[in-house]
């Protein structure tokens, strides 16, 4: 049942990101980037509730990225 639920998030994830121009994805990785970046130092002071979060926001960004620059080379 997990599995599926994580498909249809990531599934809710890319179509959220189709419609999003080069300027609002680029803000988005940036915004994303800082997120992360507090998640990782809040979770080395106190650990977070869900340490998941982290690796979620991780593979999120990666996607980000990788159809940021999908959407460069024209694929």
């Amino acid at each position: 049942y997990q599995n599926r639920n994580n498909m249809s998030k990531r599934i809710d994830f890319v179509t959220s990101i189709k419609d999003l121009t080069e300027a609002d994805l680029k803000a988005k990785i940036q915004e994303d980037e800082l997120r992360l970046k507090k998640l990782e130092f809040a979770h080395a002071i106190t650990p977070l509730e869900n340490p998941m979060s982290i690796r979620d926001l991780r593979k999120d960004l990666a996607r980000l990225k990788t159809f940021l620059q999908s959407r460069k080379l024209g694929v």
